[in-house]
């Protein structure tokens, strides 16, 4: 496996070297502060070769803001790396307001062979013309699961009827820390629905050939 190894520059991971052409396009294309978004990624890969990415942005709205997240997936020969730029805490340490030009990175890594679900679903539309113009993939999703952590979420258990006042105990649901990222034709374009297809099917394969 051919290694690039990372250039510093003032701290700094040089990503031009370091990430493929087309990833440092479509991270540009996001127009979400480009150069620490990519600078992110490349000091997440150490030096490794990416095999395939997806790059996803989500803008939601909350009164007169905007609140904008961008998730970079990279899939190397060993890893799977998250890696998720958020706009900044409204609140500083002591609760302040802070200041509004911020931004948050973080990254999850983990080993290929320790991914333990690599979900994709397609919404096809007339699939009775599947084959044909008139039947246009409309919407995906792809779920992958990775089982490091486990939350549980209890809540006081009851029963149907409403005059009971025994203690029934509790009752729960066991989450995993599993990602879930949806694209659309309407709202995030064609070609963005067929490159995240093309990635969820390739790290399928890649999580296949782990075991």
């Amino acid at each position: 496996m051919r290694r690039t190894v990372p250039t510093w520059e003032h701290g700094q991971v040089n990503a031009s070297i370091v990430l493929p052409a087309d990833l440092r396009t479509q991270i540009a294309d996001c127009g979400y502060f480009p150069e620490f978004v990519a600078d992110s990624v490349a000091l997440a890969l150490g030096g490794e070769e990416v095999l395939t990415h997806l790059v996803h942005h989500e803008a939601t709205f909350a009164h007169d803001e905007i609140h904008r997240h961008v998730t970079v997936l990279v899939v190397t020969a060993t890893r799977l790396l998250v890696v998720h730029t958020d706009d900044g805490p409204a609140t500083d340490a002591l609760g302040r307001p802070a200041a509004a030009d911020r931004a948050v990175t973080s990254c999850e890594a983990m080993p290929l062979r320790q991914v333990s679900q690599v979900a994709l679903s397609r919404v096809v539309q007339h699939p009775q013309s599947y084959g044909s113009p008139s039947s246009e993939l409309v919407e995906t999703w792809l779920t992958i699961g990775w089982g490091t952590m486990r939350r549980v979420d209890l809540e006081p258990a009851g029963c149907a009827d409403q005059s009971c006042t025994a203690d029934h105990g509790y009752t729960g649901t066991l989450a995993g820390d599993d990602i879930t990222i949806r694209m659309s034709a309407a709202a995030d374009g064609s070609e963005q629905v067929a490159r995240l297809v093309a990635f969820s099917t390739h790290l399928q394969r890649l999580v296949g050939q782990s075991r």
